[in-house]
């Protein structure tokens, strides 16, 4: 839902930027890698380290390259199946390293197992929702639906992970992780019951919607 409603505005607003870059040489491609680079820099280093707010905002900041970078594509008539490959397997390695960041950090430094193996949860549920989308995609299925997109998965964990570097009772954090991970088990099973519904529509003779 997100995706969709902040396209338009964050293309209008980042389409400069990326007609800069081009200018001067730079490549969807670079963008794409030191986008993934900083946030996953941030992820490990900063959050292991207690440094939650600093974290985020620096993640925050880096994970706007996967807009830049498909504005420069699209500028350049270049959109196909490398780009799309890149970003979507360079994503996975941010999001693996932000949850992964945060659970380093609450079970060592931070003391608090339960966010830990919270923040885990949403990893490995995180990692599925985008395998059930991308092996859909392959028999030719539709599958990109459900209630936590990639896009509300990261802004929800980057802002309460940050304000708990500022001082958010912990809780709040295990609460919203808790509720991540239920959402992203609940998108699990939606695109398992779209993709099984278009198949047996597809053995009765119909065609996947």
């Amino acid at each position: 839902m997100l995706n969709r409603h902040a396209r338009g505005f964050f293309t209008g607003l980042f389409s400069p930027l990326a007609r800069f870059l081009l200018r001067v040489g730079v490549t969807p491609d670079a963008v794409t890698v030191v986008g993934t680079a900083g946030v996953v820099l941030g992820a490990l280093i900063l959050y292991p380290l207690g440094q939650l707010w600093w974290g985020s905002l620096l993640i925050a900041v880096f994970a706007l390259s996967d807009v830049v970078d498909g504005i420069m594509a699209r500028e350049q008539g270049r959109s196909g199946p490398w780009g799309n490959f890149l970003d979507s397997t360079l994503d996975r390695l941010a999001d693996g390293a932000i949850f992964a960041g945060v659970a380093i950090w609450f079970f060592m430094g931070g003391g608090n197992s339960a966010i830990a193996i919270a923040s885990l949860a949403c990893l490995v549920l995180g990692m599925v929702v985008s395998y059930a989308r991308a092996k859909a995609e392959s028999l030719g299925f539709y599958a990109n639906v459900g209630i936590a997109e990639r896009a509300e998965r990261l802004i929800s964990v980057l802002l309460v992970t940050g304000l708990t570097g500022l001082g958010l009772p912990p809780v709040v954090l295990l609460v919203t992780l808790l509720m991540l991970a239920a959402a992203t088990a609940v998108t699990v099973v939606q695109r398992m019951a779209a993709v099984r519904e278009q198949a047996m529509a597809d053995v009765d003779g119909g065609t996947p919607a």
